[in-house]
């Protein structure tokens, strides 16, 4: 346990330097361009429907209706044009957010890990142990959860303690499953990811929960109420660039841990073949062997081993 929290905290303040480096600092220009501009386009485009549209859904609620009405007469009018573009706005953070993780896990976070290895470790081998179609398709499969998740635990949110916890929870847990599995998929074969993965499962979700509460701290620019949708456009590109710089320095916090705890696995491994003595080793060499382990076979092979001459 010990060792884990000193790998935890020596991993964090790695990340956090790493982040000053300017290769990361090049790497993050395309998240930002990237999600910035299909935030502007999304804007441009849908913003004005998505306006009317959350409009007419509000407005065909007859206790909305009743609401708004009330509002009115005591002279807070200006919140029933102000209440759907606020809406549309807490519908599009998430989306944002989910965007953001995702691009850093596609464009930042393989070079981040090639850098953490050129700079810390130099001679491990890579195992490819998933390539690029399977981290896609993992990243894809646990952020659809995660909507899933994130949609399910909307009516809990007016609970004002739960609209706190639970989000940052769901993203926790995203970006526990999308960056734990890319940092490793390079490097790791697929039997050292699983017992990493498995093995380490409590400390990289503890990582993942810091890290989703780190994520939605961005949200707080937002607090400002009406007068933010007066800033959306600068308010939004600002939330992209925090977004992608926290996802970073979590893809870099990921990196760290994982790859010291595989250099790690392959050092106890190296040190079980070399002293016969240790636990597993005795336990291996009390197992029973296949037969051809023991006759030094070659099952592979189209041909049969030849056979040393017979001395007469």
């Amino acid at each position: 346990m010990i060792k884990t929290t000193t790998n935890l905290a020596d991993s964090f303040w790695r990340a956090a330097a790493y982040c000053l480096h300017p290769r990361v600092m090049l790497l993050s220009l395309a998240p930002l361009l990237v999600a910035g501009l299909a935030a502007g386009l999304g804007m441009y485009f849908f913003w004005e429907s998505a306006i009317d549209g959350v409009r007419a859904t509000l407005e065909s609620w007859s206790l909305i209706e009743i609401m708004l009405n009330w509002l009115d007469k005591v002279g807070l009018g200006g919140l029933r044009s102000a209440l759907s573009p606020l809406i549309v706005l807490a519908l599009g953070i998430p989306a944002l957010l989910v965007l953001s993780l995702l691009l850093v896990a596609l464009f930042m976070t393989p070079a981040m890990v090639r850098l953490v290895v050129q700079r810390r470790f130099m001679g491990l081998e890579r195992k490819e142990g998933a390539g690029l179609v399977a981290s896609v398709a993992w990243s894809l499969a646990h952020t659809v959860l995660a909507l899933v998740l994130l949609v399910l635990s909307m009516p809990f949110w007016l609970i004002p303690p739960l609209v706190f916890f639970l989000p940052p929870l769901i993203w926790g847990w995203l970006g526990y499953r999308v960056f734990a599995f890319d940092v490793l998929a390079e490097h790791a074969s697929r039997i050292e990811r699983r017992r990493i993965l498995s093995e380490q499962r409590l400390p990289l979700l503890g990582l993942g929960l810091i890290t989703g509460f780190l994520g939605a701290a961005p949200a707080a620019i937002w607090a400002f109420g009406v007068m933010s949708l007066a800033l959306a456009p600068f308010l939004i590109l600002a939330s992209v660039w925090l977004y992608t710089l926290v996802f970073a320095f979590s893809s870099l916090w990921f990196a760290h841990f994982c790859l010291n705890a595989l250099h790690e696995l392959r050092q106890e491994r190296a040190e079980e073949v070399l002293d016969p003595l240790t636990p597993h080793a005795a336990d291996r060499a009390t197992a029973p062997q296949p037969v051809a382990e023991v006759l030094d076979l070659d099952l592979s092979s189209p041909t049969p081993p030849a056979l040393p001459p017979v001395q007469p």
